[in-house]
């Protein structure tokens, strides 16, 4: 709580609205949630009450129609009020009509986060989460509110990462269902994550979340809502926690289950089952002592099991599950063999040889074809990128608009590391009855390496029967015959002219 030397640690109880904070086992600081404004409608009633303008079954009545509509809730002693018998009414109204309404909500969960050094000595914070949906992040010397965020629901889980001063996470399992996660300055949740049943233990692994739920399954989560894993466990699980061993780097998820089993999983792997004689409700992991790692469990009859783990020991994964797992065990649902089945696999066994030299002979030959077709197009730069080395080039087409006026940009590109091209020409090969270029020949500036030089031209059609033909690009050297590369572009239908 305090920065000077030596820091004594305190432990803080939360019971109620309040929290018990002692140190050195001494009773230190008593801190209470602010209260709440209470019903103002309930308010009156009371102060009718108080002035003897109603009688106490007429009060009963409207503050039963009051619990039913309002949004603000009753408070305690009108709750207990209600719940009297019409001979206990009076003498309630005449002892607490003269004291204040007074709403108060209770903690529901309770962690520490750190203030401004990640050392584990730090100074930390004390955060609460309400049954009213907040979260509460208190002050450690004056134990005021630094921080209040309201939730969707009744926080029952909370797992926090970073420090206050500069940058930290929230994440708080609650009744709902779903799991929210604030960062630093956040009114409302930044994500969420949906479960599909109620959460029983929530742990936070390095940047990943590990949930328990009530469908006996362990569920792990990225801080940003995505499903890693999910592992089936063998009884209701009762509590979770984390196990840390810092001289190993070791992070751990602890699970005590209803049939007596406290497993430790990293990730999904299991490492140990650890049996106890009742069922483990709580568990701790960390320094006992002059142990650093000790494990200590509370079991469902009242027992407390002290485990120290051995400085030799060595987690290996599986070392909880011996033999096959126990999918080896199903039975595959393998269909009955046809007699299509069976006629092909004799024709395998008798003429298997042929069959493999025939498959042989026409994979060959479709590599050949493969390999002509290749040369042939290298050849006769059919290709829209050059493959001679002296001019590396590339060369790519996009057509755009309905017709029958067409827009053709050409993106020529130079892909040398540092010879700039010159001397270049860009031809247009087309059938002259369906379409007409303003320009059918371009005169390519030099070409910087590297930086992509787009060239526009208009095609119009000419036809209005709906069919379309190919352009030839070819990209020309001055002085030479053979083109450096070409590109086949299919032109689309034109729609013809459209009416205003």
């Amino acid at each position: 709580m305090e920065p000077h030397e030596p820091r004594t640690p305190a432990l803080a109880l939360a019971s109620g609205p309040c929290v018990y904070v002692y140190k050195n086992l001494r009773p230190y600081f008593k801190f209470s949630l602010p209260p709440l404004p209470p019903n103002p409608l309930e308010q009156d009633l009371w102060n009718q009450a108080k002035e003897d303008r109603i009688d106490p079954l007429t009060l009963k009545e409207m503050l039963e129609g009051i619990r039913e509509k309002a949004e603000v809730p009753l408070s305690a002693q009108s709750l207990r009020f209600l719940h009297l018998e019409l001979g206990e009414m009076e003498a309630f109204v005449a002892q607490h009509k003269n004291q204040a309404i007074k709403r108060q909500t209770v903690i529901t969960t309770m962690t520490i986060l750190k203030k401004n050094l990640a050392d584990e000595d730090a100074v930390s914070c004390l955060v609460l989460g309400t049954e009213n949906r907040e979260l509460l992040v208190l002050d450690p010397e004056a134990f005021t509110v630094l921080t209040k965020v309201n939730l969707p629901s009744v926080p029952v889980f909370l797992e926090v990462s970073g420090q206050f001063d500069v940058e930290f996470w929230l994440t708080a399992a609650c009744r709902d269902g779903n799991i929210y996660i604030l960062r630093r300055d956040s009114k409302r949740p930044k994500y969420c994550i949906e479960l599909s049943a109620q959460p029983v233990g929530l742990v936070r692994i390095h940047k990943t979340l590990v949930v328990g739920s009530t469908q006996d399954m362990l569920h792990s989560f990225t801080h940003k809502g995505k499903k890693l894993w999910t592992v089936p466990m063998p009884a209701p699980i009762l509590t979770m926690s984390l196990l840390e061993q810092r001289s190993r780097g070791l992070q751990a998820v602890m699970a005590g289950l209803a049939n007596g089993e406290m497993r430790i999983y990293r990730d999904k792997a299991l490492l140990n089952i650890i049996r106890t004689p009742d069922a483990v409700t709580s568990l701790c992991f960390g320094r006992y002592g002059r142990e650093d790692n000790t494990l200590i469990m509370t079991t469902r009859g009242g027992g407390l099991v002290i485990k120290i783990l051995k400085r030799t020991a060595v987690f290996g994964e599986g070392a909880g599950e011996a033999g096959p797992p126990p999918a080896q065990a199903l039975r595959l649902n393998v269909p009955r063999k046809t007699r299509l089945y069976v006629d092909q696999t004799l024709r395998e066994r008798e003429a298997g040889t042929a069959m493999h030299r025939a498959f042989q002979m026409d994979l060959y030959l479709l590599r050949l074809r493969a390999a002509r077709s290749y040369v042939q197009a290298l050849e006769s730069s059919l290709n829209p990128v050059s493959a001679t080395l002296r001019e590396p080039l590339k060369l790519h087409a996009v057509v755009q608009g309905l017709g029958p006026t067409f827009r053709l940009t050409l993106h020529l590109q130079n892909t040398s590391a540092v010879r700039p091209a010159m001397g270049l020409l860009v031809s247009f090969l087309y059938n002259e009855s369906l379409y007409a270029l303003p320009q059918a020949f371009l005169k390519v500036p030099m070409l910087v390496p590297g930086l992509s030089y787009p060239m526009e031209t208009f095609v119009e059609c000419l036809s209005d029967k709906g069919i379309s033909d190919v352009i030839k690009v070819l990209v020309l050297r001055e002085g030479q015959s053979a083109p450096l590369l070409s590109a086949h572009i299919n032109m689309p239908v034109s729609e013809g002219l459209v009416a205003a």
